[in-house]
């Protein structure tokens, strides 16, 4: 116990000497946030050096390990001790001093390295969770200057992005191996995929996008762009989810009002406190699933999707529904998915994607200002939520004969007609609202905008391929709620990677 208490000298004469220091005249006249200030930096300084003198007991009681032998069998036969190397800490810089193992030709091997469960970097796992939390929030920039001010670790901005980098390496195996919460048969299995462009660095470009621009050339201008050029080019991020829902069963009128009303139905005052009169509400999502990646290809984010599902329904006894914005390529990746996995998918477009190409048909049959265009474009929509979309796309071209307007004379008018007649498979909303199902993709378009625009998208931003994979992982991730049962779990694959791996036996119990 003596020698304990001689090791926290150092960090017990500072702490001794902080509460003196506030019994003193200087501070007895100091404001509130003068003591706070005064109190963050000396206290920070007394933990650091706490922890540099538990650093320095461990040293002093390290006791020698017998037969320590490496992954390859080559045993460690000679000693050093007084191996010393620096940590980054969230307190500050500390020294960790121990036992060097050594071989002929073959790199040393610390075991109180593996009992403290040391990063192979500089940066302690404080600072680098610090630093995954903060550049997932706002620019590496940003994080540093946030990382600093609440450690004062000294970390610049390239470090944060490859302190989450690093962080952000086991995200997809961690989700492997995640079980999800089991649900009942009846429960709704809900997909959606989209897609967000990300401005990428030219050396990160996949190679399509890359050979584009290179045929394009370099911009006209040196100074400024011209006419129709770029400031840089994209690379599409992918975002992928899955939920549970239960079926909630609605009707037309429930999410487009009658504009047509007949005066004697008898119509209830109000009813569910949804945004309108009367009106049922669509089914609630639930342990809601976010994923989303630069690196991978859609297809593959697709499959990534799938497997979630899979996990959650592995005997196919659900209904599977997928939600999308009408993309081909997407409509075909997911059909190819469901066939190689043999479950059958319903795919349903989002109804605010298609009631878009209603306004456009609807701006170009009516004035500017034209009060009836709401009107009309509620009954071409109540038509197309009846399931008929034929018949809505019959409706718009009829408009458009009496209008005066030829069949290709229009483009807005020719695309809806085109849309509604080539997607009428995955517009069956009678269906969809008859048994329950959601028919908008706002969760995923919601994450969209959260994963990718609201960071990926930061004025000035150009990505490199690593740290725009990392950081749109890292949010994702956040957005699940998952970060601090991650991390544990990072925590315990940085230990196996960095230290249980090195050695042939048991000699270094779990962290």
């Amino acid at each position: 116990m003596a020698a304990a208490e001689d090791v926290f000298a150092t960090s017990r004469g500072l702490f001794e000497q902080v509460t003196a220091d506030l019994a003193g005249p200087e501070t007895a006249v100091m404001t509130h946030s003068q003591l706070e200030d005064m109190l963050s930096a000396r206290m920070r300084e007394v933990t650091r050096a706490l922890f540099q003198d538990h650093m320095n007991l461990r040293a002093l009681t390290e006791a020698r390990v017998p037969d320590v032998v490496d992954a390859d069998g080559i045993e460690r036969t000679r000693i050093e001790h007084g191996r010393t190397r620096i940590l980054a800490t969230v307190f500050g810089k500390v020294t960790a001093t121990r036992i060097a193992y050594r071989g002929t030709g073959v790199p040393d091997l610390h075991p109180a390295d593996a009992a403290l469960n040391m990063p192979a970097g500089m940066h302690s796992p404080g600072v680098a969770k610090l630093a995954a939390i903060e550049a997932a929030r706002g620019s590496f920039a940003e994080a540093s200057e946030r990382v600093n001010v609440l450690t004062g670790a000294g970390v610049g901005h390239r470090q944060v992005q490859e302190l989450a980098i690093a962080t952000a390496v086991d995200i997809d195996a961690f989700y492997d191996a995640l079980i999800p919460a089991p649900c009942t048969a009846a429960t709704l299995l809900v997909m959606s995929v989209d897609g967000k462009g990300v401005v990428i660095r030219p050396e990160a470009l996949r190679e399509a996008t890359a050979k584009a621009a290179a045929a394009k050339g370099g911009n006209k201008l040196d100074k400024r762009l011209s006419a129709g050029e770029k400031n840089g080019r994209k690379r599409m991020a992918t975002l992928g989810t899955v939920y549970d829902a239960e079926p909630a069963v609605r009707g037309v009128d429930d999410i487009i009002a009658d504009p047509d009303p007949d005066p004697d139905l008898d119509l209830p005052a109000d009813g569910p406190d949804d945004g309108g009169p009367g009106r049922l509400k669509g089914p609630a999502a639930r342990s809601k699933w976010l994923c989303g990646s630069v690196d991978d290809t859609a297809a593959e984010v697709i499959a990534a999707v799938f497997d979630q599902a899979q996990a959650r329904d592995s005997e196919h006894l659900r209904t599977w529904v997928v939600l999308v914005d009408g993309a081909p390529h997407q409509i075909d990746l997911i059909n190819a998915e469901a066939a190689a996995r043999h479950v059958t998918v319903h795919i349903v477009i989002d109804i605010i994607h298609v009631l878009e190409y209603a306004w456009t048909a609807a701006h170009a049959l009516h004035e500017t200002g034209d009060k009836t265009i709401e009107t009309w474009v509620a009954r071409l929509g109540r038509t197309i939520l009846a399931g008929d979309s034929g018949k809505a796309a019959a409706q718009v071209r009829q408009a458009a004969e009496q209008a005066g307007i030829a069949a290709g004379r229009n483009k807005g008018i020719d695309d809806t007609v085109a849309y509604l007649t080539n997607k009428a498979d995955y517009l069956h909303y009678d269906t969809a609202l008859a048994a329950g199902w959601p028919i908008a993709t706002g969760i995923i378009e919601g994450a969209c905008r959260h994963l990718v625009k609201d960071r990926l998208d930061i004025t000035g931003a150009r990505w490199g391929l690593a740290g725009a994979e990392a950081v749109l992982k890292l949010r994702a991730l956040r957005s699940n709620g998952d970060f601090d049962t991650y991390w544990a779990w990072h925590e315990q694959q940085e230990f196996t990677r960095n230290h249980q791996a090195r050695y042939r036996n048991t000699l270094i119990p779990a962290a």
